[in-house]
């Protein structure tokens, strides 16, 4: 069986930006989520390796596509994520949706315009958002709720690393029409501090973040399971602040990451919110509940 621990990055969920399977989700649910992580973070790791080929890269991912079919056992990650998804009665649709993403990753370089980027996100951020609802049974009419704050992470994630992207693996996901708008070119993003045109630029697409957000505002209060709501309502409030310091701060020069005590404070504030207003959401769960199933964005 093949592995990916020579491309591993040997990143874990507690890297992460944002809370993955924190204490907030209930027990029976982590060891599920945690598998399709490590799932995601291999095939993120094989991707983004400076090393391997191109070639090398699509075989493993091929190779993972395979496994999740079960076609074969080829790589372990995928291997645990089929068996744990056919325990628990789950599709591994989301998964082999991430790994179109992450063959995108090795294929695809740039981005033209803010459409790409947002097609880029349908297969790199939504499907996270809508397995970890599947995992809780929530109904689908809560997908476009999820798929919008999944988007704004991404390119929040994006924005954060722009520098680091460019200059360690050469991959910009920045849309190439707005640079051009500020007359820039790519290496741009290579320099110590950002000009007042990137800047700009950045938060431009910070703001553009900042509508996805609002978009999703109301994504914790049409969730039924409370501490998943919980979750969500943190992931929020942690983004915001970020688009916040992204339309002032550089993030080639300046730190954009929230420091332990930060995230604690941002995550209890959202927290005590999420609990005050889960008797007035239960109005808009409702609703939701009602809704044909022919209306949830099923791709």
């Amino acid at each position: 069986m093949q592995t990916t621990v020579r491309l591993s990055s040997g990143k874990g969920h507690r890297d992460e930006n944002f809370p993955v399977a924190s204490l907030l989700i209930r027990k029976q649910y982590r060891p599920v989520i945690l598998a399709f992580y490590r799932f995601a973070r291999a095939a993120d790791d094989v991707a983004d390796d400076p090393g391997a080929s191109p070639f090398e890269k699509l075989h493993i991912l091929e190779n993972m596509w395979r496994t999740l079919h079960g076609e074969a056992d080829l790589s372990t990650e995928a291997t645990a994520l089929r068996r744990i998804l056919a325990d628990e009665n789950l599709s591994p649709q989301h998964a082999l949706q991430l790994l179109e993403a992450f063959r995108r990753d090795v294929t695809k370089r740039r981005y033209a315009n803010w459409d790409e980027l947002m097609d880029y996100c349908r297969y790199s951020a939504m499907p996270v958002g809508r397995f970890v609802l599947d995992v809780h049974r929530e109904p689908r009419a809560v997908w476009p709720s999820s798929d919008a704050l999944c988007a704004a992470l991404q390119v929040i994630n994006h924005l954060q690393d722009c520098g680091k992207d460019y200059r360690d693996i050469d991959r910009v996901y920045l849309p190439l029409d707005t640079l051009r708008e500020e007359g820039l070119e790519l290496t741009a993003l290579g320099e110590t501090r950002a000009s007042p045109a990137l800047k700009h630029v950045i938060a431009q697409l910070a703001g553009r973040a900042g509508k996805l957000l609002a978009e999703s505002r109301a994504f914790s209060r049409q969730i039924v399971d409370t501490r998943l709501a919980l979750e969500v309502s943190v992931i929020q409030r942690l983004a915001g602040d970020l688009v916040r310091r992204l339309l002032v701060r550089d993030p080639l020069s300046e730190r954009m990451h929230h420091r332990p005590v930060e995230t604690v404070w941002l995550a209890l504030f959202a927290t005590v919110e999420c609990l005050a207003m889960r008797p007035r959401a239960r109005r808009a769960r409702l609703a939701l509940a009602y809704q044909p199933h022919e209306s949830a964005h099923d791709d």
